[in-house]
């Protein structure tokens, strides 16, 4: 069989919390999310393994897959000694770690981030206002997750008419990289990530059909 013709998709993410009592919540967010939870194993050392799907309609399929367990002891171990040595939280904390965390609030996309892409504008939107209203509502969910969108770059008459009555893009200035499409972002500290165990950012996207280029294909420089 010729290589070239071999199928090749994204098999899995693994996904980690760092307490075991994030665990439940953290899975009820990817659920929240538009995952499909298709598994969870006790684990003996504590916290819960669990294996979520894209793919709704065949859950054993083996790809599209997100898996979400406790943070190993080895890799909080090493997240602790750098938060201690960079004096995370104290008087003395090192500068770089501001300067971090000003450029990721800058830009959702600065660090790991894990996106998924849905073929309707009307869900994206539903799903963001309900994840909202979880942070407002709901005391698991209180605190812990932060929102931010960015809109696709003005001068379709189409997709600006479109965004201008939505109920998530409706005034906002903030643009995507590319054109013809949307960007939204929900950052948890329910899920870890990066060099100093903060939270995980998950993006929606979508992008409008019939055009030939796509926040997806085509990036631009425009922040």
């Amino acid at each position: 069989m010729s290589r070239t013709r071999a199928r090749q998709t994204i098999s899995h993410v693994n996904l980690h919390y760092s307490d075991a009592s994030d665990g439940p919540a953290a899975a009820l967010l990817l659920e929240a999310c538009g995952l499909t939870r298709s598994q969870e194993m006790g684990l003996p050392q504590g916290g819960t393994f669990y294996r979520f799907t894209t793919n709704r309609d065949a859950p054993n399929q083996a790809d599209n897959i997100v898996y979400l367990s406790p943070l190993p002891p080895a890799t909080a171990a090493l997240i602790a000694a750098a938060r201690s040595g960079l004096g995370m939280g104290t008087s003395d904390e090192h500068p770089t770690v501001g300067a971090y965390r000003a450029a990721h609030a800058a830009d959702p996309e600065y660090n790991f981030h894990l996106g998924f892409l849905i073929d309707s504008l009307d869900v994206l939107e539903e799903r963001f206002l309900a994840l909202k209203a979880l942070e407002a509502n709901d005391p698991l969910f209180r605190g812990r997750l932060k929102f931010l969108v960015n809109r696709a770059l003005p001068g379709d008459p189409a997709i600006d008419a479109r965004l201008d009555g939505s109920p998530v893009y409706r005034g906002v200035a903030r643009y995507t990289y590319g054109r013809n499409g949307v960007q939204a972002f929900c950052e948890t500290d329910l899920i870890v990530d990066g060099p100093l165990g903060d939270g995980l950012v998950l993006e929606f996207d979508y992008v409008f059909p019939g055009y030939a280029e796509n926040i997806m294909s085509v990036s631009e420089k425009t922040r």
